[in-house]
C-alpha cells in the first residue's frame, strides 16, 4: 500500500465489472407482488385493523433468482416508504440460521437506535417493533430459514411491508402473501446468455441457445455460469456447450453439473483459490482475503477475483470498498469441492493463514491512530507494506466496512476449537482497533459479544 504504482494497479484490477443492465422476466410475478400489497387482509375482511406489517413471501430454491426478483420489486415500490428499507439476512453462507438477536441490532443500528450491550432477544426485537411503530419503512429479510425468525422481526405497523425470502413456505405467520417462482421464461433466459455471450452465437443458432436454457431449466444462476464459460470461449459454439450438458453422465441438479463444468475449465491455482474462498467468514471477500487463503499476492488474488466474477462465479458487493460475494446458491457446492479436493489440514491451515492475516491488519488498522507520536510512527512503519493503510480514514473505512467479516472470524474461531491463539489474538487486536477508531461506548454491543466468546475460549 506504500508503492503508487502497485496500488493504481491494483485499483484498476479490483474495480468491479460494469452492471449487467436492468432486471430480465418475472413481469407476472412482479405484478401480483405490487398487487398484493393492497389487497384486502383477513383482518381487514372481519372489520378489524391490521394490527402487524403486510408479509410478502418469495419462495424458490436457491439458484431461482429469488433475491434478486425481491431485490427489483422493492426498488419498485421503495418511494411508497419514505422511511427508507432496511435489509438483513437471516442465514450465514453454510445455512446456519442467524441469531434473532443479532439481526434485531444490525436494525436498531440501521435505524440508529442504540440497543444497550447485552440485551437479550426479547428486549431487542421489542425495541425494534417500537422504533417502526411510528414509521413507514420496507423490510427485507432474505434467505430466512423458518418463520420464526421472520415472525420475531414483524413490526406492528401495519404502514410497513415486510418481503421474506425463502426456500419453502412460512407456516405460522398469518396471511403471507406467497410468490412461488420456477424457470425464467424461454425469451428471458436467452436474453440472459446473450448478455454473456454476445447476440452473434445466439442470432446464428436461436435453437440451441433456446436448448441450453431448457437445459439450465430457466436458473438465473445456472444460465449466468453457462454464459460465463461460454464468454471464456469465444470460439466454443452454444450447441456444444448444450450437448455436453445434454450428455454429461451425473445425474445431479443441473446447476451443480454448470458449476463443475466452470470449476474444471479453470486453471489450477484459480479453482483452488476459489475453493479456500469458501473459508471467508460471511462468505464476503476481498484481496487481501484471497490472498491470505490462497497464500498467493495481492495482484494475484485481484486477478483472480476479477476473473471469477466474471464467469459469474462470484458477484461484486456495493460498498465502499471493492469486494464480492459468493452467491449463496453456489456456496455449498463450492464447499463440498473444497472438501472432496483439499485435505483438511490444507482447509485449517488456509483458514489460519486469514486470521493471521486479519491479526496484522488491524493492528496496523490500530497503530494508523497513533502516528502524531515518534513511537506510534515506528510501529506502524515496522509492519509489512502490503498491511499498512495509507491513512487513519482509510483505515477506519475498512475496519466499518469488514466488521460483520470480523466478528463472523472470531465467532467461527472460537468455535472451530483448533486455533484458541490466533482466535484470541484476532479478539484482542478486533477490540483495540474498534475502541481506536469507534470509541468504547459506540464499540460496546461488539464488545460485549467478544468478552463472551472470550469466556469460551478460557473455558477450554
Amino acid at each position: 500500500m506504500t508503492d503508487q504504482a502497485v496500488d493504481q494497479e491494483e485499483a484498476r484490477l479490483s474495480e468491479p465489472p460494469a452492471p449487467e443492465g436492468q432486471f430480465l422476466g418475472r413481469t407476472r410475478e412482479l405484478k401480483e407482488l405490487r398487487a398484493d400489497i393492497e389487497r384486502t387482509g383477513l383482518d381487514t375482511l372481519a372489520g378489524r385493523k391490521a394490527p402487524r406489517a403486510r408479509v410478502l413471501l418469495i419462495a424458490g430454491r436457491p439458484g431461482s433468482g429469488r433475491t434478486a426478483l425481491a431485490e427489483e420489486f422493492v426498488r419498485q415500490v421503495a418511494q411508497r416508504y419514505p422511511d427508507g428499507v432496511l435489509r438483513a439476512r437471516l442465514s450465514d453462507p453454510d445455512g446456519t440460521p442467524v441469531p434473532v438477536e443479532r439481526t434485531a441490532r444490525e436494525l436498531l443500528a440501521a435505524l440508529g437506535t442504540r440497543a444497550p450491550a447485552g440485551a437479550a432477544e426479547d428486549e431487542l426485537t421489542e425495541a425494534l417493533r417500537t422504533a417502526l411503530a411510528p414509521r413507514r419503512a420496507l423490510l427485507l429479510l432474505d434467505d430466512a430459514a423458518g418463520a420464526e425468525q421472520v415472525d420475531a422481526l414483524l413490526p406492528d405497523a401495519p404502514d410497513c411491508l415486510v418481503v421474506a425470502v425463502s426456500r419453502g413456505p412460512l407456516t405460522g405467520i398469518s396471511d403471507v402473501r406467497p410468490c412461488t417462482l420456477g424457470g425464467l421464461d424461454t425469451k428471458s433466459a436467452v436474453e440472459l446468455l446473450t448478455r454473456h455471450t454476445g447476440s452473434v452465437r445466439v442470432t446464428v443458432d436461436p435453437r440451441s441457445a433456446e436448448n441450453l436454457a431448457e437445459i439450465c431449466e430457466g436458473q438465473p444462476a445456472a444460465l449466468t455460469l453457462a454464459g460465463g464459460w461460454l464468454a471464456a470461449r469465444p470460439q466454443t459454439a452454444v450447441s456444444d456447450l448444450a450437448k455436453r450438458l445434454h450428455t454429461d453422465p451425473d445425474d445431479g441438479p443441473v446447476l451443480a453439473r454448470v458449476l463443475g463444468l466452470v470449476h474444471d475449465g479453470l486453471p489450477a491455482s484459480t479453482a483452488r483459490t476459489l475453493r479456500l474462498l469458501t473459508q471467508a467468514p460471511a462468505g464476503t471477500v476481498d484481496a487481501q482475503t484471497a490472498s491470505a487463503l490462497a497464500g498467493c499476492s495481492l495482484k494475484a488474488a485481484h486477478t483472480a477475483l476479477r476473473e471469477l466474477a466474471g464467469l459469474g462465479l462470484l458477484r461484486p458487493v456495493v460498498g465502499p470498498l471493492p469486494a464480492y460475494d459468493i452467491p449463496g446458491c453456489l456456496h455449498p457446492l463450492l464447499r463440498a469441492l473444497a472438501e472432496s479436493n483439499e485435505r483438511p489440514a490444507e482447509l485449517q491451515l488456509a483458514r489460519a493463514r486469514l486470521l493471521e492475516r486479519d491479526v496484522r491488519l488491524l493492528q496496523s488498522c490500530r497503530a494508523s491512530t497513533e502516528t502524531d507520536s515518534p513511537q506510534g510512527l515506528e510501529k506502524l512503519q515496522a509492519l509489512p507494506p502490503a498491511v499498512r493503510f495509507p491513512s487513519s480514514g482509510a483505515a477506519a473505512e475498512w475496519l466499518a466496512a469488514r466488521r460483520p467479516a470480523l466478528l463472523a472470524a472470531a465467532r467461527l474461531a472460537v468455535a472451530d476449537g483448533e486455533l484458541d491463539t490466533l482466535a484470541r489474538r484476532l479478539m484482542s487486536q478486533l477490540v483495540r482497533a474498534m475502541v481506536a477508531h469507534f470509541g468504547t461506548q459506540a464499540a460496546a454491543p461488539d464488545l460485549y459479544g467478544i468478552h463472551g466468546l472470550v469466556l469460551d475460549v478460557a473455558e477450554r
